[in-house]
C-alpha cells in the first residue's frame, strides 16, 4: 500500500542550495514569503567544493567556497527561510498551484524557483572520484587560476572553454599541458583561439590522447593519459587538472515542462521568468554567458525578488482587478506619462458617480507590469473592461462616456 504523502503548502519553494537558491531564498523570506529549499546533496552547491574564492566581492583573504555559501544559509534561516535536505521526485509546474513532490512530501507553492544548477561532465577515467574539486581536479579556471601560480597543470579538452581556458591559466601558472583526443593540430575549438594556443609558449600539446587514470596520494600528482592510436601510457606529472568537456544541467525533472535549449538549459528571460507562469530559474542550471558565485547571487537576487512580485500581483489581479463579483474597468497607464497621469480623474470621476454598479481601479506599469501582462496588453495607455471575471476588449480612446457604454452593454 502506498504511504500517503504529507502536504505543505508554502508561498514559494526553491529547488536548489547553491548560491543562487540561498540568496533567491534570502530574498523571499525577507518579503515574508513562506519558503522552503529543497537540496538534494550539499547546501552550498559546486562552490563549498572550491578551495579558494579570489574573486568574490567582498571576501579579499580569498576564503573557501564553503564558507561563504555557510553565511548564505545563516541568513536565509535567519529571515525565516526553511531547508529540507531532500531530493525531488517530481514536479508539476504547469498549474496555477505548483507542485513539488519528496519521497515523503507533496508541497504546493503560488511560486517555484529552479535553482538546481549543473554538474561538470567528467572523462571517467580510473580512480577520478578520489580527486574531484579540491583534491586536484577542478572545474573552473576562472575560480582556481590565482591558486595555481607557477605551478603545472594539465587541461582536458580542446574546445573553445577548455582552450580559452587554458590560456587564461597561463597567466598564473609555469606550464599548461594540453591533452586533445584528435590528430596534431586539430582541436574543437575556433581557428583564432587554436592559432592563439600554439603560439603560447607556456602550452604543449600531447595528441591523440584520453585520460586512462589519475594517481597521486592525497592529492593528485600524475594523470596518465593513453595514446588512442598505440595504447601508449604517458603519464604527467602534474599539481592540478582541469577538465573543460562540458557542464550537464540539472534539468531532467522539468524538461518535459520548461523550455530549454538544445544542450538543456533553462531558457529566461532578464527578470529570471521562464515560458511558465510563476516559475523562475536562477544560476547555472539557466542559459548564460558566465557561470560564478557573483552571477548566481545576481540571479537569485532577481527570481527572489520577481517571485515576489508575481505572488502579490496574482493577488491583486485576483482580488482587485479580475473580480467576477462586479464588471468593471482597469485603466493601465505608465505615471511617468504625464498625459497618462492626467487620465487618471477620469477612473477617480467613474468611482465616485458609479462605484456602487461598478468596480473601477488603476494600474501604474513605472514598476512593474505583470499586472499589465495578465491583462494582455503591453502598450499603453488603456482601459480594460472586465465582464465576469475576465477581460471583455479594451478602449484605447479614453473618456468617462466610452468606459461607461461598454459597461452597459451586454
Amino acid at each position: 500500500m502506498a504511504r500517503e504523502k504529507k502536504i505543505e503548502h508554502y508561498d514559494v519553494v526553491i529547488i536548489g542550495a547553491g548560491a543562487a537558491g540561498l540568496t533567491a531564498a534570502i530574498y523571499c523570506a525577507r518579503a515574508r514569503l513562506s519558503t522552503i529549499v529543497i537540496e538534494k546533496a550539499l547546501v552550498g552547491g559546486l562552490a563549498t567544493y572550491t578551495n579558494e574564492i579570489w574573486n568574490y566581492p567582498g571576501f579579499p583573504d580569498m576564503p573557501k567556497g564553503e564558507a561563504i555559501t555557510d553565511l548564505m544559509k545563516v541568513q536565509a534561516k535567519n529571515m525565516g527561510a526553511k531547508f529540507k535536505l531532500t531530493e525531488v521526485q517530481s514536479v508539476d509546474l504547469t498549474g496555477e498551484e505548483k507542485i513539488v513532490e519528496t519521497f515523503r512530501n507533496k508541497y504546493i507553492a503560488k511560486s517555484v524557483i529552479l535553482a538546481s544548477g549543473g554538474r561538470p561532465r567528467t572523462t571517467g577515467a580510473k580512480n577520478e572520484e578520489n580527486y574531484l574539486f579540491d583534491k586536484g581536479i577542478s572545474f573552473c579556471a576562472t575560480c582556481d587560476a590565482a591558486s595555481n601560480t607557477d605551478k603545472v597543470v594539465v587541461v582536458i579538452g580542446s574546445g573553445d572553454a577548455a582552450i580559452e581556458e587554458g590560456m587564461f591559466l597561463t597567466k598564473f601558472a609555469k606550464k599548461v599541458i594540453v591533452s586533445v583526443m584528435h590528430d596534431e593540430g586539430i582541436m574543437d575549438c575556433n581557428e583564432i583561439a587554436k592559432e592563439a594556443a600554439l603560439a603560447n609558449p607556456k602550452m604543449e600539446f600531447v595528441w591523440n590522447t584520453v585520460v586512462d587514470s589519475f594517481e597521486g596520494e592525497d592529492h593528485l600528482d600524475t594523470v596518465v593519459l593513453r595514446h588512442l592510436k598505440t595504447n601508449e601510457l604517458i603519464p604527467v606529472k602534474c599539481d592540478n587538472c582541469f577538465e573543460f568537456i562540458g557542464y550537464i544541467p540539472n534539468t531532467e525533472l522539468i524538461k518535459e515542462q520548461v523550455t530549454l535549449n538544445p544542450q538543456g538549459y533553462i531558457l529566461t528571460n532578464d527578470r529570471m521568468e521562464t515560458n511558465l507562469e510563476g516559475v523562475f530559474a536562477a544560476g547555472d542550471v539557466r542559459d548564460k554567458w558566465l557561470k560564478q558565485v557573483a552571477t548566481a547571487v545576481g540571479d537569485g537576487a532577481i527570481a527572489g525578488y520577481a517571485a515576489e512580485k508575481y505572488i502579490a500581483e496574482t493577488e491583486v489581479f485576483e482580488c482587485n482587478v479580475a473580480r467576477k463579483d462586479k464588471n468593471g474597468a482597469v485603466y493601465v497607464y505608465n505615471a511617468v506619462e504625464a498625459q497618462q497621469r492626467e487620465l487618471v480623474t477620469i477612473i477617480e470621476a467613474l468611482t465616485s458617480r458609479h462605484g456602487e454598479n461598478y468596480h473601477f481601479c488603476k494600474v501604474d506599469v513605472y514598476k512593474s507590469d505583470g499586472i499589465a501582462k495578465k491583462l494582455g496588453r503591453t502598450n499603453y495607455p488603456y482601459v480594460a473592461i472586465i465582464k465576469d471575471g475576465k477581460v471583455d476588449h479594451y478602449i484605447d480612446l479614453i473618456s468617462e462616456d466610452n468606459i461607461i457604454n461598454a459597461l452597459k452593454t451586454s
